[in-house]
């Protein structure tokens, strides 16, 4: 097993990081808000400003919610491909030729295994990213497959369903992190709000 399948900032690479993370995509610009509340699955809470859920790497913005150790590894040891002005021409084309096999290889690297046994439709997927590139917004899953939602909204986590019903509801993004938040122990404040410009 690698570096990262023991512990990490108190946490094993098992538990989760129950939150709430939602993304707005404007015109001109990608949104990321995220909570303060890490939550392992004893029910466990962890809070420190270090903990950011955004994170900010390189032309990346990436929010990870699930196993505290791809998050952190996605998130603190990666270092993501350059976005150049022929890849601003089509950044989704990027995210899936470039930008995710060098991520899997980053985290296989360092010791996540996308080979271990796990059932989805059981316990749900492993982690989950909302990342922001050249301003617009990905979703990606356990296994990097890069989503798009033509609906501009985003997200991810224990209370996204809370948070996206408030967003289609007209909710602004901080209203419904706040909503999120009354539905969820799950989620709490202070919000990071993170936005990138196109």
């Amino acid at each position: 097993l690698g570096p990262f399948s023991g512990i990490l900032g108190g946490l094993t690479y098992r538990e989760r990081s129950m939150t709430t993370i939602i993304g707005v995509q404007y015109d001109d610009r990608a949104v990321l808000l995220a909570d303060n509340r890490v939550t392992d699955d004893s029910g466990r809470v962890y809070t420190h400003p270090q903990m950011a859920k955004i994170s900010e790497r390189g032309d990346f913005l990436i929010a990870g919610s699930g196993e505290v150790s791809p998050c952190d590894i996605a998130q603190h040891i990666w270092n993501p491909p350059k976005l150049t002005a022929k890849d601003k021409q089509d950044v989704y084309h990027f995210m899936i030729s470039k930008a995710m096999p060098d991520l899997r290889k980053c985290l296989t690297d360092n010791g996540y295994n996308f080979d271990e046994p796990h059932d989805k439709a059981k316990d749900g997927l492993r982690f989950q990213f909302l990342i922001a590139c050249g301003g617009e917004l990905f979703d990606v899953d356990q296994d990097l497959a890069v989503m798009r939602d033509s609906s501009g909204f985003y997200g991810v986590g224990s209370g996204a369903q809370f948070a996206l019903g408030a967003l289609h509801a007209k909710a602004k993004p901080l209203k419904a992190m706040e909503i999120a938040a009354k539905c969820t122990a799950f989620t709490a404040p202070p919000y990071l709000e993170k936005v990138q410009y196109k």
